[in-house]
């Protein structure tokens, strides 16, 4: 390879517009770091369900092949043919994948800010961190204590920053406690310790007795199961318990958004004391912030007149609040990441790795309670 960081491997995801995925890995050029920048020699980032839609896009996993040679592989899948409308945007673009990493910064520029990172363990948001070396501004790396791993820096921003934001939003819209779907996710692990050491209210929905006794095994006072025949009594128990008016949905299809936004109104209902047919003044809002399901959302408005349905976004959300105040969410990462903030990883992977079917098709499940880590300097 030469002098280190000069190239490196990058995974690429390309959708053509006859309707084929194509994942491969390109030898690139890494550009020299500019005074105000480093050289980042990436050994840890996380495959998220935000990573997973533009690594896989709409392609069928189950139609997976791959060719070229056990150094380049190449894995190339079809694209059902509805989908498509909705990947119109990077049709025959290749594109590089992974929002976020860790590693050690092996180059640096001129400046002194640079120049103190220079052997430091950093993390770091922004895109193509499915490579072995990424050039970076100092201002989007964030150094880590000493003597934490790449493996417990690798997911400093999506799932802890998504799980304080919620937290953040609670606050800024005058709600007191939170609901939350696909709880037993590695980020509502997280946001069950986050609301569990500041004294939140947390309302966990899961899909599984498994899941249920999991996240009481950790301490979650409220959890309800939506495949048992008395969720809707168990969910509006704790909501009258817990008062909460705020759910953030991973699902983003199904009935389940509904029956959360009608749980909030027979509990606040419970609370009236005079009687009118439009229902609760109580204002119930549920943002959906991830599409764990293709299906639409299907609800019929049985909860009153006063609520809302939206999407939620983390780096919309972290442009709106502002720099100071992200940058404070940023830092309390950084001092809990080995304990509010830990991540766990069922499998540690290379780049060629990632490109292997059966890899492949495990985490395309994004099945709750397995996490893949990529090492892109992992041999092999």
């Amino acid at each position: 390879m030469g002098v280190e960081g000069t190239t490196g491997l990058q995974l690429r995801s390309l959708i053509t517009a006859s309707g084929e995925l194509e994942l491969s890995l390109a030898t690139v050029e890494i550009a020299e770091p500019g005074p105000d920048e480093v050289v980042v020699r990436i050994e840890g980032s996380p495959i998220n369900p935000s990573d997973l839609g533009l690594l896989i896009g709409a392609a069928d996993p189950a139609t997976a092949k791959v060719s070229g040679t056990p150094d380049a592989p190449v894995v190339k899948a079809s694209v059902p043919p509805a989908a498509m409308k909705a990947m119109a945007g990077r049709l025959d673009e290749s594109m590089p994948v992974g929002n976020e990493g860790a590693g050690i910064v092996i180059r640096a520029g001129s400046s002194a800010e640079a120049q103190a990172l220079l052997g430091k363990m950093v993390a770091m948001i922004g895109g193509a961190m499915y490579a072995q070396y990424r050039t970076m501004k100092v201002k989007e790396c964030l150094p880590l204590p000493d003597g934490t791993t790449a493996a417990e820096g690798a997911s400093c921003f999506v799932n802890p920053l998504t799980s304080l934001g919620m937290v953040e939003t609670m606050r800024r819209e005058g709600h007191t406690a939170l609901v939350h779907t696909a709880a037993a996710s590695n980020l509502g692990q997280m946001l069950n310790r986050i609301c569990l050491k500041d004294g939140i209210d947390l309302v966990n929905i899961v899909r599984s007795a498994e899941q249920e006794k999991l996240l009481r095994d950790l301490g979650a006072k409220y959890v309800c199961n939506s495949t048992s025949p008395s969720f809707m009594d168990d969910l509006t128990a704790a909501l009258v318990t817990t008062g909460a008016t705020l759910g953030f949905d991973a699902t983003g299809g199904g009935r389940l958004q509904g029956q959360i936004l009608t749980a909030m109104e027979a509990a606040a209902v419970k609370t009236m004391k005079v009687y009118s047919r439009y229902g609760s003044t109580t204002h119930k809002q549920l943002y959906v912030y991830g599409r764990l399901e293709s299906k639409p959302i299907e609800f019929s408005p049985t909860f009153g007149m006063a609520w809302g349905m939206g999407g939620w976004l983390l780096f919309p959300f972290l442009q709106k609040i502002g720099q100071a105040d992200a940058q404070r969410l940023r830092q309390r990462v950084a001092d809990e990441l080995k304990t509010t903030f830990a991540s766990h990883y069922t499998k540690v992977v290379s780049l060629r790795e990632v490109l292997r079917l059966d890899n492949l098709k495990a985490y395309a499940k994004r099945a709750t309670g397995e996490k893949f880590l990529i090492n892109p300097n992992k041999p092999g």
